[in-house]
């Protein structure tokens, strides 16, 4: 009689087959960060060491002090939280940017792909637009538009809209032709095919896009805030380093990193509370 082999286990960490379970995926998922502080902070103390006075990896107590200086007393000459403006001034800023360029992306990238004359007149410009360096027309925008609020918000986007507008011609594009044939022989006019048919379907996708765009609305936002502003993280960060002040610059990426961490954590729960249809589907 031959004995029927054990089963072979899951891996739980190695393999492609490897399914980590929710407490191992927790701890994998911090060990990068251990390893990375652990490695600052044991850099950090040997240049100390040799240097009391070194400014280049300043201890957590010195970065700790910084923070409070910085977000928790407020300035003598205007009575505000230096950290706290900077981060909402930024915020107010890539969200205007962020919010105008994904409803002109969606806009765009709707009609560019349902319509093949939008598709036929807007597309060559779009992708010429995505090609062009955001940052090398900042002198532009700065000159043009002053260097007030309009131009940093504009900077984000021209740099967004493209290809959220381009994300969104694709994902119309590759929608099945079938939906649209069925919504006209029913009766549809192109206004509701467009905006009742589609649009919907559109949504989720947009939010993914804005998600994906985050990282460079950010570079954009310092970079604009670095050259000229007078408030803002990218402005802080900036003004201090001809100090060396890098219990400041590092306690601010660190904030700068965590905001847009929180932002994508933010848009990734919409999507799954909006829309559970599109991520039970595996698409994000």
């Amino acid at each position: 009689m031959t004995q029927t082999p054990a089963p072979r286990r899951t891996p739980r960490l190695w393999g492609i087959h490897a399914r980590p379970g929710t407490a191992w995926a927790r701890i994998l998922a911090g060990v990068p960060f251990v390893l990375l502080a652990l490695g600052y902070f044991i850099a950090s103390d040997i240049r100390h060491r040799e240097n009391p006075d070194d400014k280049l990896l300043p201890t957590a107590g010195q970065m700790v002090a910084a923070v409070e200086r910085m977000a928790f007393t407020p300035e003598q000459r205007s009575g505000n939280y230096v950290m706290l403006q900077d981060t909402l001034s930024s915020l107010r800023r890539l969200a205007l940017g962020m919010l105008l360029a994904a409803a002109a992306g969606a806009w765009v990238g709707l009609n560019m792909g349902l319509f093949p004359g939008m598709r036929a007149g807007g597309s060559a410009f779009v992708t010429f637009l995505s090609m062009v360096p955001p940052l090398a027309i900042l002198p532009v925008l700065f000159i043009s538009l002053g260097v007030g609020e309009v131009s940093k918000v504009a900077l984000i986007f021209i740099g967004v809209f493209p290809v959220i507008a381009r994300d969104m011609s694709g994902t119309v594009l590759r929608m099945p032709r079938e939906q649209v044939t069925k919504a006209l022989t029913l009766g549809a006019s192109q206004f509701a095919l467009v905006y009742r048919v589609v649009l919907p379907q559109l949504w989720p996708r947009l939010i993914e896009a804005v998600r994906l765009s985050l990282g460079a609305g950010w570079l954009f936002l310092i970079a604009a805030e670095a050259i000229a502003s007078a408030d803002g993280l990218g402005y802080r960060i900036f003004l201090v380093r001809r100090y060396l002040a890098m219990d400041v610059i590092i306690p601010y990426v660190l904030w700068i990193t965590a905001l847009g961490f929180g932002i994508d954590w933010l848009l990734r729960q919409t999507l799954r509370w909006l829309f559970p249809w599109y991520v039970a589907g595996g698409k994000t």
